[in-house]
């Protein structure tokens, strides 16, 4: 029985051995390709969130160079004087389409084609860039296998997109917005979620690795193909950074577009790898070994990220002592009981418990207000405040006569309010209790 010695592992995971010794001369068109690729990746990863994820620490990612005092000053200029921006420029909001990001690529694109014309003026005899592209391959391997296994982690652990929360399930479909549609309806399929994080875990993961890189970016180009496509149908302002992880997949795929072509395409044999070969076998272990440590590193600083927010923000995270939606059967104000009725905007229908410092309201038009929500399970008492106005409380004495009855007595706006509540079955909600069948009948579409 053949057996596997360290060196056939370095065999099996390095790129394979050159076949030529010494690389030939490349096109005009492809130097120029290069040089223009090298400084408008190069600037963008630097420039954006793909280098906080590469540069991981444990004290926290850094921020995006892009978002910094100088960068800010520049994009702002050239907002108003070439785009006649007037407004102020948003430059953090959990958006990657704003103003500010749009304007920010313009100007890369400005700065790479300036540097590509004058850097292929200065150094047009130069025959080939093979050893810079090598070293920028291994570059954008890691920028874009951060940034998969970020957002891969975080699916995988369901983080990105949550199950649907309680005041969500009482809302009208039509009241979402199609960015809403989307993060909910896979919130609400966590093996769905599960399985896409797992398959953006696997291009990351195996960009890591030299000989499994093309395997990697083809996985990595399915992945971000799909995703901007639902970034672009549902809405969702994480378009650019989706555009460029498919030009990082690309370029990183371009030196082997011929062979896949045969394979995939034209029926034929496929040349070996002209990657070059490292100068010996210690070169190659080290290389390896510093690579998989690398991407072992991003993995379980991800992974151990993607743990704490589970259980702090996710699905671990713990819920309110008096959890659940609470149906107001009876509501009085200074002793006057309010009729459910839909025109009056003052009566609650609903209260919505779900986290330990939250609490919303519903009215009877179905929209919503929130409050911060401070539980004394001793005391038996309730603190709201409002989130913008640090002056303004209201407390109630709670009694909870059943687990499925609920009161609140106190004052609210210096009137005294008494509301009976009956907790609703959330059985009643298909979308958390239908499951999956492996045999039906006839569809279950509602």
């Amino acid at each position: 029985m053949p057996t596997f010695e360290a060196e056939d592992i370095v065999d099996i995971l390095t790129v394979p051995p050159s076949t030529e010794s010494r690389p030939a001369p490349w096109n005009v068109a492809t130097s120029v390709a290069f040089r223009f690729c090298f400084t408008y990746f190069g600037l963008y990863v630097g420039s954006s969130q793909i280098l906080s994820g590469l540069l991981l620490l444990p004290i926290g990612g850094i921020p995006p160079p892009g978002t910094l005092r100088w960068p800010q000053a520049g994009v702002a200029w050239v907002a108003l004087h070439v785009f006649h921006v007037t407004q102020p420029l948003t430059i953090r909001s959990g958006s990657g389409d704003k103003i500010f990001d749009w304007v920010l690529t313009f100007c890369l694109l400005v700065i790479s084609v300036v540097v590509t014309v004058v850097w292929s003026i200065l150094d047009r005899r130069r025959p080939h860039y093979g050893r810079l592209h090598r070293g920028f391959r291994l570059f954008l391997r890691f920028a874009l296998g951060s940034t998969m296994v970020s957002y891969g982690m975080s699916k995988a652990i369901p983080l990105q997109m949550p199950a649907p929360q309680l005041t969500r399930l009482l809302e009208p479909f039509g009241y979402f917005s199609p960015m809403g549609v989307l993060w909910y309806s896979i919130g609400a399929s966590r093996a769905y979620e599960v399985f896409t994080g797992f398959a953006e875990l696997a291009g990351g993961i195996l960009l890591f690795v030299p000989r499994l890189a093309t395997l990697g970016a083809i996985i990595c180009l399915a992945d971000v193909l799909e995703i901007f496509v639902l970034n672009m149908s549902y809405d969702v302002p994480v378009k650019l950074l989706a555009f460029h992880l498919i030009l990082l997949s690309i370029f990183l795929l371009a030196p082997d577009a011929r062979r896949l072509a045969n394979v995939l395409v034209l029926n034929r044999p496929a040349e070996p790898s002209t990657s070059p070969a490292w100068r010996s076998k210690r070169a190659a272990r080290l290389a390896l070994t510093a690579q998989l440590c690398f991407g072992a590193y991003l993995v379980v600083m991800n992974l151990s990220s993607a743990v704490i927010s589970w259980s702090m923000f996710g699905g671990g995270a713990p819920k309110a002592p008096l959890y659940g939606i609470w149906l107001v059967e009876e509501m009085s104000v200074d002793g006057q009981v309010r009729a459910p009725l839909v025109t009056d905007y003052g009566r609650w229908r609903r209260v919505v418990f779900q986290t330990p410092t939250a609490v919303s309201f519903q009215r009877m038009d179905d929209t919503f207000v929130n409050y911060r929500l401070i539980v004394d399970a001793g005391n038996q008492t309730i603190t709201l405040n409002m989130v913008n106005d640090t002056v303004w409380t209201a407390r109630f004495v709670f009694e909870r006569p059943a687990p499925d009855r609920l009161t609140l007595d106190g004052t609210m706006d210096g009137r005294k309010v008494r509301l009976q509540l009956q907790l609703f079955d959330q059985k009643n909600f298909l979308l958390l209790t239908r499951g999956f069948h492996w045999v039906q009948e006839f569809p279950f579409n509602r």
